[in-house]
């Protein structure tokens, strides 16, 4: 398992810096941010994707279904100095209403943990004011690592790519075999492997939800990797953005979404 896992101050600084850099100058070109814009986050973790956001004055939400990943996110983020910051603590499901409609719901390495995406990305669009935009941003489940497999504990299954694609009886039984702890092994089970989601499944249940597709950008080398690794980013040639063959080297999808015109 990779250090950034476990240490939450430099998990924050490494979304922050990424964030900043990469995904809100992105998020502009389609939307404007003020000091009145209000944002949404699902999956806001430890809210270092929230930080780029809180330094333009906005409005901001972030909702985590992990109360520890809250309380961690309250500390970082230094809550009670923000009176524009609310952080939730709830399973998003669960969420029936907000005081407000969004201008921007984000959603980062998050999608590919939410159950029954088919109900929760409609969803989004009850969120979203008419104008609004949502970004969202995921790996596509056949990619190198996209089994989150870095979570291992053990060195080899923790740098060994697309051993995740085979049938979950298998997947389970190579996780075993290096001898993984039942709780990742139940973990990489029930919270990556049975909600994962590809890139043309992710089309086409946006073209049923009421949204649309307003850009996309993905990447060969994930925008990530420049903090984690020291690789500048590169995204997809077109040569190379081939329906299927491209879900096993697009190492994250970058996606800005609108309700339907």
């Amino acid at each position: 398992m990779e250090e950034r896992h476990n240490n939450r101050e430099l998990y924050f600084k490494e979304q922050h810096t990424t964030l900043n850099k990469y995904i809100l100058p992105y998020i502009e070109k389609f939307k404007p941010i003020t000091e009145n814009t209000q944002v949404l986050e699902v999956g806001c973790g430890y809210g270092g994707n929230l930080k780029p956001f809180m330094d333009k004055g906005c409005f901001i939400t972030g909702v985590d279904i992990r109360e520890k990943s809250i309380e961690d996110a309250k500390r970082l983020l230094d809550i009670d100095s923000h009176p524009k910051l609310t952080l939730i603590a709830s399973d998003i499901y669960d969420v029936k209403d907000f005081d407000q409609k969004f201008d921007i719901i984000f959603m980062k390495d998050t999608l590919e943990h939410i159950p029954n995406q088919e109900k929760f990305v409609p969803l989004l669009k009850t969120f979203l004011k008419d104008d609004g935009v949502i970004f969202q941003g995921f790996p596509p489940w056949c990619n190198p690592f996209g089994g989150h497999q870095q979570m291992c504990e053990g060195k080899i299954l923790s740098k060994l790519p697309w051993f995740h694609v085979t049938p979950r009886p298998v997947f389970k039984a190579i996780l075993k075999l290096f001898g993984e702890k039942e709780s990742t092994v139940n973990g990489l089970l029930t919270d990556v492997y049975e909600t994962r989601i590809s890139i043309f499944r992710f089309k086409k249940i946006v073209r049923k939800s009421g949204l649309e597709i307003l850009d996309e950008n993905l990447f060969f080398i994930n925008p990530n990797y420049e903090v984690k690794f020291k690789l500048k980013p590169r995204k997809l040639l077109p040569v190379f953005n081939i329906p299927f063959l491209r879900e096993f080297y697009t190492t994250t999808a970058y996606y800005i979404l609108r309700k339907k015109q």
